[in-house]
């Protein structure tokens, strides 16, 4: 059980603006305590290619160029469909898990905590990781010092003193994120 002292942290909130893929806003609403206005996903689209690429398709040219040349078929076919007759309601079932959602996040120093501890951990989904440091450090600029209290469940443990520092078991990363300042936490699967 938490504190009474740890009430405090409901008096803190956060916004956010965020652009994540539709499959990494689909993990990211698991943390059901921090609410968020999400528009409906048609709205957002342009029939222009919009997606979020993954860093490792990025940095690979071949990869790179079958990523696009597919997203360029997947949105023509959906703008096809949709002057076909087909309804907005369908069409979002078209779009790829790599379309991007935009929108606002808000809420308390408490649930972010539990959030971040949780997403900033190594094993954590690649967009949610990401975000998750980038949130941070923009709090930490609001209020210096709090990554010296919050970063990833291993950098907590080994504050705590609990052994061992990683609790993910045969899951460990294999990096010492312990040791690590929040802006060397850098990542790609």
């Amino acid at each position: 059980s938490l504190s009474r002292i740890t009430r405090s942290l409901y008096n803190v909130q956060f916004t956010f603006q965020k652009k994540i893929s539709h499959t990494a806003d689909s993990q990211d609403q698991r943390h059901r305590t921090i609410p968020a206005s999400r528009p409906m996903l048609m709205r957002q689209f342009t029939g222009m290619v919009d997606s979020i690429i993954p860093q490792l398709v990025e940095q690979n040219d071949s990869a790179l160029n079958f990523y696009q040349e597919t997203n360029q078929k997947i949105f023509a076919n959906i703008v096809k469909f949709l002057d076909a007759g087909g309804t907005e309601e369908e069409a979002v079932y078209l779009l790829p898990n790599s379309f991007p959602i935009r929108f606002y996040e808000s809420g308390d120093l408490l649930n972010f905590h539990h959030k971040w501890k949780a997403r900033t951990c190594y094993n954590a989904q690649e967009e949610i990781f990401h975000a998750s440091v980038e949130e941070l450090k923009q709090a930490t600029n609001v209020i210096p010092g709090l990554s010296n209290y919050l970063r990833a469940p291993c950098f907590l443990r080994k504050k705590a003193g609990t052994k061992p520092f990683c609790p993910e078991g045969n899951r460990y990363c294999g990096i010492l994120v312990w040791n690590q300042d929040l802006s060397d936490y850098k990542r790609v699967l």
